[in-house]
């Protein structure tokens, strides 16, 4: 008996001469930026674009980390990965391009943070603005078990130094690709990972993809319209530890 993955599998495929018709409106296309005029925002460092270790390298090391150790990560460190990961490298014209590939470049992908090991931030969930790589401040305290708790209770996601907590704004998609729209938006989630990944690496840290979670409860913790955007990704970051301390 076929399942709803299989349905949407079959449902959203291309076959030639059969193609959805679809006109853009341009005048509703949603915004590849996400704001909160109302937050404290905090400058992050510029990132560093130059150098650094080779790319080959960083590739044959990188692994899944689990255990952390309980030193802070650098501010400056935290601004390289936002960069890396979603950061603007490039302009043409009026268009913004970014680290990671995005279908149509709709860039569906907002970045939230679980903040708890960071030198110079308060503990606390942040949301980042790519266009100004700044930080919005969205909710300060610990809520390391709240997000433990959304991801399946994986201490990985309790222990870490900061968690990425990767949301879907999926009208920006949809406004181009109608209902495939969602196969591209989580291919974007994982192109941003990876980038994570390497960077992470690149850094001397550690990072594990989580992929379980518990959708509603984290939309509710980040006060989610969940008809309009939903978590649908984590990656742990802090210092690799031989030990789980």
């Amino acid at each position: 008996m076929p399942g709803v993955g299989d349905e949407f599998h079959s449902s959203t495929k291309y076959e030639r001469g059969k193609l959805p018709g679809h006109r853009l409106d341009w005048s509703t296309k949603p915004s590849v930026y996400k704001k909160y005029p109302d937050a404290e925002k905090i400058d992050l460092p510029p990132p560093v674009v130059q150098g650094g270790p080779s790319l080959w390298d960083v590739l044959r090391t990188r692994r899944s980390v689990r255990a952390y150790t309980r030193d802070p990560m650098s501010l400056e460190d935290l601004s390289q990965i936002l960069w890396a990961t979603q950061g603007i490298t490039a302009s043409i014209g009026d268009h913004r391009l970014r680290a990671a590939p995005s279908a149509g470049a709709l860039y569906p992908i907002e970045t939230y943070l679980l903040i708890n090991r960071v030198g110079g931030l308060e503990s606390g969930l942040y949301h980042y603005d790519v266009e100004t790589h700044q930080l919005d401040i969205l909710k300060l305290g610990d809520y390391t078990r709240e997000v433990r708790t959304g991801a399946l209770d994986q201490q990985v996601a309790e222990r870490a130094s900061v968690v990425f907590i990767w949301s879907a704004i999926f009208q920006r998609s949809k406004w181009k690709y109608l209902q495939r729209a969602y196969r591209y938006i989580f291919l974007d989630a994982a192109h941003i990972a990876q980038n994570l990944a390497l960077a992470v690496e690149g850094l001397g840290l550690g990072s594990c993809q989580i992929g379980a979670l518990f959708d509603d409860y984290l939309n509710e913790l980040l006060d989610f319209d969940i008809a309009e955007e939903s978590v649908i990704y984590m990656s742990s970051v802090g210092r690799p530890s031989r030990t789980d301390e």
